[in-house]
């Protein structure tokens, strides 16, 4: 079992970058999948972006793939999401979420973060 707490959110340009980060206590994720949200009022939780176990098997959105990336520190025992080139409609919270399995591009995840606002201003 694992506690999840997502930092970094802020207020940013359209075209600027955010790093969110993603920390985890009461267990290592060194044996968990781990993905990233974002919730925008009104919508439905989407998939961003997810990392195996290992870090060498990533998946992304279509919508991101080129801007965004996925990485973790095991020493750290955190998991980040590199954000450029952010446009005005990806503003939402965003969460950060840890399964035992294999990464996936769904909501099949087992643990789940408290989320941070990220606010992208035209």
């Amino acid at each position: 079992q694992v506690q999840l707490v997502a930092s970094g959110g802020g207020l940013v340009q359209a075209g600027g970058s955010l790093r969110l980060s993603c920390a985890a206590s009461g267990s290592t994720l060194s044996s968990y999948a781990m993905g990233w949200f974002r919730q925008a009022p009104g919508k439905e939780r989407e998939f961003v972006a997810a990392i195996g176990w290992s870090g060498s098997r990533t998946y992304y959105a279509d919508f991101v793939k080129g801007r965004f990336s996925i990485v973790r520190d095991y020493a750290k025992n955190m998991v980040y999401l590199q954000m450029n080139s952010l446009k005005a409609e990806e503003s939402a919270v965003y969460y950060c979420a840890g399964r035992l399995g294999p990464p996936v591009p769904t909501r099949a995840y087992d643990y789940w973060g408290q989320g941070t606002q990220v606010t992208v201003s035209s």
